[in-house]
């Protein structure tokens, strides 16, 4: 049986396990790391990799970074929550360990993950991913391959347009779909309505200590299931901007299956309710034909690693 390691890196931890065939986690560990700390965060990965790795015959090593990757795989040329620019995590990690190692970025080996192992390991060819987060990420797969572009930093489905002149984006575009159907903007919409009408925010209020600012996105996600009308609000306006940019993905790629993944997507029907009428909506001139299903994500938070050990696989 063939092992590879799998590596998730994320702005404070490292998660990584041993990842069979099929795409089992058969033995994982964890650590804490200070996205400020390049070298520290380098050297972590190295130590998860060498645990995991004794006693153990890995064929190969797996590292999924939240970051813009070079066409080669090899170097993270920047990382909006962890301080590298330029690093050649590929070559240091290889050289520590003696092992081959790829570098994917974060949402690619999570849509990996999926198709392979997850809610579209019945696809033959193709699928969207939206991973729904802080902030809203994806990965492509078409003819049964990830859509890397020329440079190797295709995908940033969170950072298409949604509203022109809209809100700001950590990217410094201005309206991106990060800004209207991510967790954040779950907390943003929740704040609003709630500062607008508090009588109807009463159980989430509750929860946040009557202070509007102390509201956060697992108090909105526990309100709304118990029925708070602003909480369950948010929800349908996030799952309706995602919905849209999701017909948009059908307009443009005509996948198999779109999955919906991340913490948010928690939620389940909150979130995708919204999501599917407007999707339906927005392609009902498209009534003769056949679109993708939509579905949640089914690996959670091994997605990474598993995505990560199986793009080591087939390097």
């Amino acid at each position: 049986m063939t092992l590879t390691i799998g590596v998730d890196v994320g702005g404070t931890k490292v998660a990584a396990g041993v990842v069979d065939a099929d795409g089992n986690v058969l033995v994982r560990t964890r650590r804490d790391t200070p996205a400020d700390d390049v070298a520290k965060t380098r050297d972590v990965i190295v130590e998860v990799v060498a645990e995991l790795a004794t006693g153990r015959d890995i064929e190969a090593v797996g590292i999924g970074a939240a970051g813009w990757i070079d066409a080669s795989r090899s170097i993270v040329l920047f990382a909006p929550n962890i301080a590298w620019r330029d690093e050649p995590i590929r070559d240091y990690v290889s050289a520590a360990v003696n092992l081959p190692v790829i570098v994917e970025n974060d949402g690619n080996v999570a849509a990996w993950a999926e198709f392979r192992h997850g809610a579209a390991r019945h696809a033959n060819d193709s699928m969207v991913m939206l991973t729904i987060g802080t902030g809203v990420g994806g990965g492509i797969v078409l003819g049964g391959e990830l859509v890397r572009g020329a440079h190797g930093i295709a995908a940033e489905l969170g950072h298409t347009l949604s509203v022109p002149n809209g809100h700001l984006c950590g990217c410094g575009r201005l309206g991106c779909i990060e800004q209207y159907a991510s967790g954040r903007a779950l907390v943003r919409f929740a704040r609003a309505g709630a500062r607008q009408a508090p009588a109807r925010a009463t159980r989430l209020l509750e929860m946040a200590g009557g202070e509007v600012e102390s509201i956060t996105g697992p108090m909105v996600t526990s309100a709304a299931q118990e029925g708070d009308p602003i909480s369950c609000e948010a929800f349908a306006q996030i799952g309706h901007w995602l919905g849209l940019g999701l017909a948009d993905m059908v307009q443009i790629l005509d996948p198999e299956v779109l999955v919906v993944g991340g913490g948010v997507v928690e939620a389940g029907d909150l979130l995708l309710g919204p999501t599917q009428q407007a999707f339906m909506e927005t392609l009902a001139q498209r009534s003769r034909l056949a679109v993708a299903e939509i579905r949640p994500a089914e690996l959670g938070n091994t997605a990474g690693m598993v995505g990560a050990a199986d793009l080591a696989r087939r390097r």
